[in-house]
């Protein structure tokens, strides 16, 4: 019998050794992509046009912010901000709450605003539930979450079963802000300005991310003065709205094939300055292409 196993054995060793070998050489074979390089080869069916209905565009002194509403995670809060933003609540409120590396939080700070047509609160969804697996593009699991990765443009994470999804707090999220009871967000949103606050996943609820224009929030001033209004918001909008501003934002498709080739260029940077490379990416080191193309208005005159 041994003399059966043995050769049997050496055969299947052998037949291993020569698959690696193979794959070894594949590897080898394959072109290393940089990430610009990956962005680069990405044809117009890798991108998906934002609906500029799930748009916020936040009017500032120091510029414009755009946000995507994340929708299917969210779907309450997406409704009553949109009603808000429709009825003109934001118009003259500010952003009265700056914490360098954290947040940039506005809205009506007092509270005494009237709201219209808007609910005065909206429920915790902190996460979104499913019967089944939502498949999502995965990455791996953090200190904070048994699974990461990507669902429709937005960094997410699941618990093991993936049938809770939420969106983590990465750099440029937008959030609603909430007392002690989780059902209390109201009108008051921030949005993350340093690194990632990721303990705060699951405990607030995060609807959406920055698209362009966190510059602008990062050069709002710090501390009042007695010269002018703190931070004023001229006004926020829903950009599906607004007929002078036809803005188009295209975000790579997180579960395309050439979003895969990015994730493994970002976990292995081949760049010439970079002379390790880790094999891995957190999810919030994991930045989402966006771009932005502007429709000209037309002049009917």
């Amino acid at each position: 019998m041994k003399k059966i196993i043995l050769p049997a054995l050496l055969s299947v060793l052998l037949s291993g050794c020569a698959q690696q070998l193979g794959d070894d050489v594949a590897k080898q074979e394959l072109p290393l992509l940089s990430a610009s390089e990956v962005i680069a080869s990405a044809a117009d069916n890798d991108w998906r046009v934002v609906n500029a209905q799930n748009i916020l565009k936040i009017t500032l002194p120091t510029g414009d912010a755009y946000i995507e509403l994340n929708e299917q995670l969210a779907p309450k809060h997406v409704q009553n901000i949109k009603k808000l933003a429709r009825e003109g609540f934001y118009k003259n409120t500010s952003v009265y709450r700056f914490v360098e590396g954290f947040v940039a939080q506005g809205g009506d700070s007092s509270g005494k605003k009237l709201i219209k047509t808007a609910d005065k609160t909206v429920p915790a969804e902190f996460y979104l539930t499913t019967n089944k697996p939502l498949l999502i593009t995965e990455l791996n699991g953090d200190g904070y979450a048994p699974v990461t990765g990507f669902l429709n443009g937005f960094a997410v994470a699941q618990n093991s079963a993936h049938t809770q999804t939420w969106q983590v707090h990465c750099s440029g999220v937008f959030a609603m802000a909430r007392d002690n009871d989780i059902n209390s967000a109201s009108t008051e949103f921030f949005v993350t300005i340093g690194q990632g606050p990721r303990y705060l996943d699951k405990n607030i609820t995060v609807f959406g991310r920055v698209l362009e224009g966190i510059e602008h929030l990062n050069r709002l001033a710090r501390t009042p003065t007695e010269v002018k209004a703190f931070n004023p918001i001229t006004n926020i909008q829903v950009l599906g709205d607004i007929q002078s501003d036809k803005s188009i934002f295209k975000v790579m498709k997180t579960n395309s094939p050439v979003f895969k080739n990015l994730i493994s260029a970002r976990k292995n940077r081949v760049e010439p300055w970079f002379v390790k490379a880790h094999n891995y990416v957190d999810v919030c080191g994991m930045p989402i292409p966006t771009k932005r193309e502007v429709i000209p208005i037309r002049n009917n005159t």
